[in-house]
């Protein structure tokens, strides 16, 4: 059989991957992975947001350089005709924001929300794009249905600055709630790539249920339930070693965990992944009076049912309030963490909006930097310090978090 000619091939896949859609009056869309998106750049940053589910993926940093970064995931099977089991698995790629977060399996109070909500599955609409000084700004908002309310999400990249500025502003809505952002990363095969660090959490704990059911071609390596203070010192579900280190990723192919990390309180929080063989690193910083725990999702191709079939290689780091990603009535109910005093919703008013805060960005890190041991702030910067002492400093307004001002 005769081979397709390989420049025909790539030229096709590219069309489309990145082949353009109509744009409305005053939107920059293109499609982008099978999904209609949004587009706002500035000359260090361009990223995409799915007109379905509001993900934003791929997030191109340092596009003024020879070497651009894509941190983030987007699933294997975009462009792929399946009857999808739920809304948020159609567009899965990159950061998105839940609203409930979690499964939400069970009706509560007559309230049946799909996984991830509304937020995370349904469509939304352009309000616009716009530049105010150094700051560039793609607004859209949503109006969710089960639980009547209105989300307006902001995304502003700096002129100069490598970094994604979020704000959600939650109207209506009213009522307790989990809620959190699903940052998902992407993993190449090569074990141990990645270096996550965070900053001091007070416990860590593998979900009390099981995650990853055999009876549904799904592996998970992680002991349900197991409870620790050190990531690299995580109970093990096999026979053999006890423990194995959750910060060298990817790791244990086959499986897919979720762990939940419970911050220490304090003014900021922070998650780092170093990818030390290609010279930089993903961060994101959040309030962590608003989202008080940072959930890890372990997928290294352990699951096969549709439209996985084995194919995801990812990492999510969740910076949430809920019971792991069991949803709305786990988190409501009293549960393993709010018997400890932690809070595994939000309270959200009717008579008051409610803004969620975030910061996610890309550093440049010299060779021999593999892992970060700590963050430094500084007033309009971040610094990156290594175990090895090496420092790295980076132009963030980590102020925004609090003032939601840029």
């Amino acid at each position: 059989m005769k081979r397709p000619c390989f420049f025909a091939v790539t030229a096709l896949a590219h069309f489309l991957f990145t082949g353009f859609a109509k744009a409305g009056p005053g939107e920059q869309t293109r499609m982008v992975a099978a999904q209609p998106s949004w587009i706002v750049a500035t000359p260090q940053v361009e990223l995409a947001l799915t007109k379905l589910g509001g993900h934003m993926a791929p997030v191109t940093f340092f596009r003024d350089s020879a070497r651009p970064v894509q941190p983030y995931h987007i699933s294997p099977w975009q462009g792929e005709k399946h009857a999808y089991p739920v809304p948020v698995l159609v567009p899965l790629r990159g950061d998105f924001f839940c609203l409930p977060f979690g499964g939400n399996g069970e009706p509560v109070n007559g309230e049946k929300h799909p996984p991830h909500g509304e937020s995370a599955g349904s469509p939304w609409q352009h309000v616009a794009t716009k530049k105010a000084g150094d700051v560039t700004t793609l607004t859209t908002v949503i109006k969710t249905k089960v639980r009547p309310g209105t989300v307006t999400k902001e995304l502003s990249l700096v002129d100069g600055h490598n970094v994604v500025y979020s704000r959600h502003v939650i109207e209506g809505f009213a009522g307790r709630t989990p809620i959190g952002h699903h940052a998902t990363l992407a993993m190449p095969e090569q074990e141990g790539a990645f270096r996550l660090k965070t900053s001091p959490f007070k416990f860590g704990m593998v979900a009390p249920g099981l995650f990853s059911d055999p009876k549904q071609a799904e592996y998970q390596a992680l002991l349900v339930g197991g409870r620790f203070t050190e990531l690299d010192k995580v109970p093990l579900a096999w026979r053999g070693p006890a423990h194995t280190d959750l910060a060298a990723l990817p790791a244990r192919k086959g499986h897919a965990d979720l762990v939940l990390l419970l911050n220490e309180p304090g003014d900021l929080a922070w998650a780092t992944a170093t990818r030390g063989d290609e010279g930089w690193l993903w961060f994101a910083l959040k309030d962590p009076a608003v989202l008080n725990g940072t959930l890890l999702w372990l997928e290294n191709h352990g699951r096969h049912g549709l439209p996985w079939f084995g194919r995801n290689n990812c990492v999510g780091i969740e910076d949430i309030t809920g019971h792991w990603a069991d949803g709305l009535a786990a988190s409501l109910a009293p549960n393993v963490l709010t018997r400890e005093g932690i809070a595994t919703t939000i309270e959200l008013s009717a008579a008051r909006s409610t803004a969620v805060n975030y910061i996610q960005g890309v550093v440049r890190v010299p060779a021999g930097f593999l892992e970060v041991k700590t963050l430094e702030f500084a007033p309009g910067q971040v610094n990156f310090i290594a175990t090895t002492g090496q420092r790295v400093t980076a132009p963030v307004r980590h102020e925004f978090l609090k003032t939601g001002r840029l």
